[in-house]
């Protein structure tokens, strides 16, 4: 613990606890001058949630931490939309961002143990963490790309070296991490073409039939709530396997026809227009909606971080468990 008179921007951990390498002193966080604030945090993220989660639980190691660890499959839609505000916060709480990083990181201390083939895994091996956090860097350009209009080469660089910045914030090993744009290319194909694995976790995400409802939709009849499930199933899964890189589409056993690229690119286009059309603000996530207002001098720059509501906190008997984000709201 710290004194009241501790500077906020102290209050972080110097380095992982369990990984070498991490920063000496907190680093300099993107603000909204960045290419990263401007495509992260929005609404329309949602649709590559399953590609996100899918994409993680492919490597071997990280899919068995969740097997093993993980309450993710009893409460999905009230862990994922309770997750993006930490996860948002390493980008967009300004100098309170390492702070935020290490609490996701810290998350994961001691989320470790063996896998059904005998392999040892930790969910803070400096690689494993890193592939996590390429997934969240991946998707920011694949929704810049396929729902925003396209991104040009520089851009493409700049937000390479952006999300080098959004690492540091986690204090972790920076040993895992590439270089240049072109090594980043590198290492993502080598992870498609010969790490990941179609483990247990990452099908189970794709598998939205048993998905329990969120708190708030309780009152949706049980035959209704199935009904949407399979809508829900076909779209996602679509859109999922149309944003796969194709040496994961062959291991997860999916094929991809030229007339479902062409369908898929015109669901990104409609989606794309429909964020020129509707209201900035409307499609932003709280977090990131809040780090504008604190930016611009529309809340005060030291107003509490916007936590999740309590409608997507964890079962209470999970709610004092270090493992899981569970403000108190």
């Amino acid at each position: 613990m710290t004194s009241d008179s501790t500077p906020e921007s102290e209050v972080v951990a110097a380095g992982c606890p369990v990984s070498h390498g991490g920063y000496d002193a907190p680093p300099q966080p993107l603000g909204p001058d960045s290419l990263t604030w401007k495509y992260f945090g929005q609404w329309t993220g949602l649709f590559q949630g399953p590609w996100a989660g899918s994409m993680q639980n492919m490597h071997p190691q990280l899919g068995a931490a969740v097997k093993d660890h993980s309450i993710f499959f009893l409460e999905r839609m009230p862990r994922l939309l309770r997750s993006i505000y930490p996860i948002g916060g390493v980008v967009f709480d300004g100098d309170r961002a390492p702070r935020t990083g290490a609490q996701v990181r810290d998350y994961h201390i001691g989320l470790n143990g063996v896998d059904d083939q005998g392999r040892r895994y930790s969910a803070l091996n400096p690689d494993v963490f890193y592939w996590a956090h390429a997934t969240f860097f991946k998707s920011t350009l694949l929704a810049a790309e396929r729902f925003h209009g396209g991104l040009t080469d520089d851009q493409r660089r700049q937000l390479f070296e952006e999300h080098v910045t959004w690492y540091r914030m986690y204090g972790m090993s920076m040993r895992p991490v590439p270089k240049t744009w072109e090594e980043f290319q590198e290492y993502w194909d080598h992870m498609c073409r010969n790490v990941l694995e179609n483990t247990w976790a990452a099908r189970e995400v794709l598998d939205l039939s048993t998905m329990p409802k969120h708190p708030s939709l309780e009152w949706v009849p049980d035959w209704l709530w199935k009904q949407n499930l399979k809508v829900m199933q076909g779209f996602l899964v679509f859109m999922t396997v149309g944003l796969y890189d194709p040496p994961v589409r062959e291991l997860m056993g999916f094929t991809w026809s030229p007339r479902q690229e062409f369908v898929h690119r015109r669901i990104g286009n409609m989606l794309h227009l429909a964020t020129k059309l509707l209201p900035d603000r409307w499609l932003m996530h709280p977090r990131k909606r809040s780090a504008l207002d604190r930016e611009f001098g529309r809340r005060p720059a030291d107003s509490p971080l916007v936590e999740t509501p309590a409608r997507n906190l964890p079962p209470v008997e999970y709610r004092d468990n270090p493992h899981y984000y569970s403000p108190k709201v």
